[in-house]
């Protein structure tokens, strides 16, 4: 039953929800244009920092099919605010981390926090108002939705650009602080909560522990994989073991026990399999591609943190300008399974506009590959999750949308994961490829190093020391451009990979979103 307040009260809530939410969705793209800073201060490379966005995503995918079932046992306002406490201490601790080694483990603390305050925030937030007015909620609350991941790479390439990277993390804690105050003061119990007789679920720490085994084990193997030579380490082949055991182990629990925190008997349900599938394509591209973007402009074009961030605007514009047209079109009767095609479509063509970079490509040819996945994002969010609860009762449909919604989160984990890995393995192909080109005799190699050389001796050094420079010169342009085609390469794996989950599409019941569906779709995503 609803707690609905007025005035006041209800203003105080969609601010403090919408925040809280905003601020859980900025924290999982402010660091990716913080990486070549973070790496250079803590003495590590990038591919190991990579860590700190994935520690991240892999307690969001633990953290997000849970969230119901701890609301349930503590109380949804006691673990709103518990989330938001947490959040905000490991944020700090993120920011006093002297190694890379405790920034992943707070950011995986973090992670454990925020990953409980995009569904709790948007319970509470519709919780405050009436049916008949939810819709102009759940707008409210998409907008934010959209801004977070928009904000985070803006905001984090002012701060990097001007302060110290710490920021990025300390900035959360006078947002936390206010965030619980509001809470504790105008979010009111729902009256489940003020029920002394309520009977709570038993926590099956078994399946937790077996759900984090595998997935932290299964990332562990993706990020290091490449780099350790794959099954020749032992650490590997032990990760790998506790991966398929741990994974294998948390279905068949979840499948047998009798009251089991996430229902993955649902996935016999066709419809919801598939989506789930073409689910975990969005997240591996949704991720997956931010996450190469910033380091790319940066790395390799030269970008500053805060043109970095920019770049991403483009898209973000777009799905918040089409978003609320696709949810007119879709409560009037369009099938969702239109707006998904169109959306894979958008992102095979971003993949492959973006690939097309040159060495000196500006921020204005990026326009165009970030409006195609502005509108691939605004096409795939409500319409992917419609066709998921398809077929599903009302009692089946929240826990329908939780594993969707996990799926996506392990979608996105995995495409960092993989986009890393790819990237190290092309590096080192097209490095190869490029040294094996060079001719001792090649007439233009052996002007250009004596052009270099003239230079520098024209600039005060010796000539010994001009003949290494020279090389160490042309090996540094070899590496920019190895690096170059690497990551277009990940631009082009993400193409490929919504290519592949193509015939999934023809798998899905083409339904028409009535508008309580919709309406009930809003109230449980994200």
């Amino acid at each position: 039953m609803s707690n609905q307040v007025t005035g006041f009260a209800r203003t105080i809530i969609v601010i403090t929800t919408i925040s809280a939410a905003i601020m859980e969705l900025i924290d999982t793209s402010i660091v990716n244009v913080a990486l070549a800073d973070i790496s250079g201060n803590l003495g590590a490379t990038i591919e190991d920092t990579a860590w700190v966005i994935t520690a991240y995503a892999i307690a969001n995918v633990i953290i997000i099919p849970l969230t119901g079932f701890f609301a349930k046992l503590f109380g949804r306002k006691r673990y709103y605010l518990g989330s938001i406490i947490l959040f905000t201490i490991a944020s700090w601790l993120c920011g006093q981390a002297g190694s890379l080694e405790m920034l992943v483990i707070w950011r995986f603390v973090q992670g454990i926090g925020g990953g409980a305050l995009l569904s709790t925030s948007q319970g509470i937030l519709f919780d405050a108002f009436p049916p008949e007015k939810r819709a102009i909620a759940g707008g409210m609350f998409g907008m934010g939705i959209v801004l977070g991941p928009t904000i985070g790479p803006i905001l984090g390439g002012i701060i990097v650009e001007n302060y110290h990277w710490s920021l990025i993390f300390n900035i959360n804690i006078p947002f936390g602080i206010a965030a619980s105050l509001l809470t504790m003061r105008f979010v009111t119990e729902t009256d489940e909560e003020k029920d002394p007789n309520r009977v709570k679920p038993k926590i099956d720490f078994a399946g937790i522990a077996m759900l984090a085994v595998g997935i932290g084990s299964l990332q562990y193997v993706l990020e290091r994989g490449q780099s350790d030579d794959w099954f020749t380490d032992n650490t590997i082949v032990i990760m790998t073991a506790l991966a398929a055991g741990g994974l294998i182990a948390f279905i068949w629990r979840q499948l047998t026990i009798a009251n089991p925190m996430i229902q993955l008997s649902l996935l016999k349900n066709r419809n919801l399999a598939a989506s789930n599938i073409l689910t975990f394509a969005v997240g591996f591209g949704l991720f997956g591609s931010v996450f190469i973007f910033p380091v790319l402009v940066q790395r390799v074009l030269g970008y500053t943190p805060t043109d970095a961030g920019l770049g991403l605007v483009p898209s973000a514009m777009v799905a918040i300008f089409i978003m609320p047209i696709i949810g007119k079109t879709l409560s009037s009767g369009t099938p969702p399974l239109v707006y998904v095609i169109i959306g894979f479509t958008c992102f095979i063509l971003h993949g492959y506009t973006s690939a097309m970079a040159s060495p000196d490509a500006g921020l204005a040819f990026f326009f165009w590959p970030q409006i195609f996945r502005g509108f691939g994002t605004a096409c795939l969010m409500v319409p992917l999750i419609n066709q998921a609860v398809v077929g599903l009762t009302p009692q089946q449909m929240p826990s329908g949308i939780a594993l969707t919604n996990m799926i996506r989160q392990l979608g996105g984990a995995f495409g960092i994961a993989v986009m890393n890995t790819h990237i190290t393995n092309r590096f080192a192909l097209h490095r190869n490829d490029l040294v094996s080109n060079l001719q001792p005799n090649d007439p233009i190699m052996i002007q250009r190093l004596a052009q270099t050389k003239a230079g520098l001796i024209q600039g005060g050094v010796d000539p010994v020391t001009a003949v290494e420079g020279s090389y160490k010169i042309l090996d540094l342009a070899i590496v920019k451009q190895s690096y170059l085609m690497a990551y277009l390469d990940g631009f082009i794996l993400i193409s490929l990979f919504f290519v592949c989950a193509i015939p999934f599409l023809f798998m899905l019941r083409t339904q028409k979103m009535d508008k309580s569906t919709l309406q009930k779709v809003q109230e449980e995503s994200h």
